[in-house]
């Protein structure tokens, strides 16, 4: 089995820079113009503070993230007062760091052998589809991969995940609506072992993150995987969606809780999201964010890159 490093994608930051630039709404067209007014002032009043604070809690930037990056600039009332270039350097240099935090890329070893991601989530997040970008991510590094259909609650995610399979050329272990989605989940870890395949990546039903029972049927999903071997899942993987603001944090919370996550990805960031919701998982949680979604397409999703997730919000507009 190849490492997912043995082909990387040496233009990835870029066309993901590119991404999102065209498709946040909360970015340089609203946040940098948010903060050169109110930095261009050549003061740093309590007024401007509570103006700013106002601004990044609207872009959902969070209570705890927020008071974080005023307080950095009341640390350097110089920069703020002496104009947008000096506070904007303050903010940026805030941001990278916090989204550095938080930028640590998945990486497929060797061994374990199968390498085994739980992908959960509460419907409507993307996270059916998100599976299957990953399959083809996986598959054009050169892995062989198995996708479980957990999600035996929709017969339609059955239905999308087979899709995908025939797609990128990933086998697909199913079984009837209504089934136990954790013994569909074993009978996969069984399939992969017998024919010797890289990873496995496990659907699961998505009903709100509230529905207590939704969470003991994850858990149970959990412990019969780790029957097969107690360090799987080895990747437990919550797709968040952004556009979904402050609700995506307690979604986070809630699932991280339950289960223990190790990764994130976050999609729609082609829409209505405003961006900062991944300042706030960073300051709040510090859970890893894997990937992000910007489309529909089987390559609309990349590795995160916190110097350009920064620029795409705070940089200077593309030509």
């Amino acid at each position: 089995m190849k490492s997912s490093n043995a082909n990387p994608r040496d233009n990835e930051s870029g066309g993901l820079l590119k991404k999102l630039r065209s498709g946040l709404k909360w970015g340089k067209q609203r946040l940098r113009n948010d903060i050169a007014e109110l930095l261009g002032r050549g003061r740093w009043s309590d007024e401007d503070r509570e103006a700013l604070e106002e601004r990044l809690l609207q872009a959902d930037v969070g209570v705890a993230a927020t008071t974080w990056l005023i307080d950095e600039l009341d640390a350097q009332p110089r920069a703020a007062a002496s104009g947008f270039t000096d506070g904007l350097a303050v903010i940026e240099n805030c941001v990278l760091s916090l989204l550095q935090r938080i930028e640590e890329p998945l990486v497929i070893p060797e061994q374990p052998k199968p390498f085994v991601i739980l992908v959960v989530g509460v419907n409507g997040t993307g996270k059916t589809t998100t599976i299957g970008k990953l399959a083809q991510r996986f598959a054009t590094d050169g892995h062989s991969v198995l996708l479980a259909a957990g999600d035996t609650f929709r017969a339609a995610a059955v239905e999308q995940l087979s899709a995908w399979g025939q797609r990128t050329g990933s086998t697909v272990v199913a079984q009837a609506q209504g089934a136990d989605p954790a013994a569909v989940i074993f009978d996969a870890l069984s399939s992969a072992s017998a024919r010797d395949v890289d990873v496995v990546i496990a659907d699961t039903a998505g009903r709100l993150h509230t529905a207590g029972g939704l969470m003991d049927e994850l858990k149970k999903i959990k412990r019969v995987m780790s029957k097969v071997d107690e360090s799987i899942p080895h990747e437990t993987l919550l797709v968040l969606d952004a556009s979904q603001g402050q609700n995506a944090l307690v979604q986070a919370r809630e699932f991280h809780d339950a289960l223990g996550l190790t990764g994130l990805a976050v999609t729609k960031l082609d829409g209505t999201a405003k961006g900062g919701i991944l300042l706030a998982i960073a300051k709040e949680l510090g859970l890893p964010v894997r990937y992000v979604g910007t489309g529909e397409g089987a390559e609309d999703i990349a590795t995160f890159n916190a110097r350009a997730y920064t620029d795409a919000l705070l940089g200077e507009p593309s030509a």
